[in-house]
């Protein structure tokens, strides 16, 4: 018989409560973690130290799968790795580029030169750095494929994708394709669901929306996290948030600590 193979832990990102922890970071991980959340994706410290952080985090009982990571951040983009990886943070995700980046070949081209020359960086520095999606990467070039899979034929092999697959969805392409095509390198799973008609229409837990949420996983077998992130619900976050725990968690789809 073969065993059945133990589901990506979760982990939520932080960009859902940003409202939240910027009045009380600690108190939004203890809440997490005793929900039972396995991590947590850092969109920044909000005002907290490393070392805050760090306490924090053990405090809560609860791990970093991953934080967000602009090319053009504060700072600069080596001191911000120098500090991510101070946390212990392994991966590292550039949450966006212009919409612009991806209107030919050779922009995609020159996108993925950016995109690498951040990879070496962070390589150099034992960190995995990876690309995280919108909608507006999914617009199909001449060949019909998405310019987000035309940008990984360009980026270097050990660049991974972190699949949106709510924004896959809204982009007008299949979630399940999409993380097909990207194969192996699919190792975050951002997870959201909602009507999925426009980019500015509300989201809600996941479970209650239109998105083929058990579809997709399914067909992303390398994911290493399952990332909840909700950008804007029209209830309670927090009570979204716990809710699309229950439903990935209590279907089996992800694990959590509880």
């Amino acid at each position: 018989m073969n065993a059945v193979p133990t589901p990506p832990p979760i982990s939520v990102q932080l960009y859902t409560l940003r409202d939240q922890t910027a009045v009380d970071f600690p108190g939004v991980l203890a809440r997490l973690g005793a929900k039972g959340y396995a991590g947590v994706e850092l969109a920044g410290l909000s005002g907290l130290s490393a070392a805050q952080l760090t306490a924090a985090l053990t405090a809560a009982g609860i791990g970093l799968s991953s934080a967000h990571l602009g090319l053009t951040v504060d700072g600069g983009f080596d001191a911000a790795l120098d500090l991510h990886q101070s946390l212990g943070c392994d991966t590292v995700v550039i949450p966006s580029l212009p919409h612009d980046a991806f209107s030919n070949l050779d922009d995609i081209r020159a996108s993925a030169d950016r995109v690498n020359a951040a990879a070496e960086a962070a390589r150099s520095r034992g960190v995995t750095l990876g690309y995280h999606n919108h909608w507006w990467e999914l617009a199909p070039l001449s060949d019909g494929r998405p310019a987000l899979c035309h940008l990984f034929d360009h980026l270097a092999p050990d660049v991974i994708a972190e699949v949106d697959i709510y924004w896959v969805q809204v982009g007008g392409a299949d979630p399940k394709e999409v993380v097909v095509d990207l194969g192996s390198r699919v190792h975050l799973v951002h997870v959201k669901d909602g009507p999925a008609d426009s980019p500015s229409s509300p989201m809600v837990a996941v479970g209650d929306g239109v998105i083929d949420v058990a579809g997709v996983l399914a067909a992303a077998p390398n994911a290493r996290w399952h990332i909840v992130e909700l950008d804007r619900c029209a209830t309670d976050m927090f009570d979204a948030v716990e809710r699309s725990y229950d439903y990935l968690v209590g279907s089996g789809y992800s694990r959590g600590t509880t």
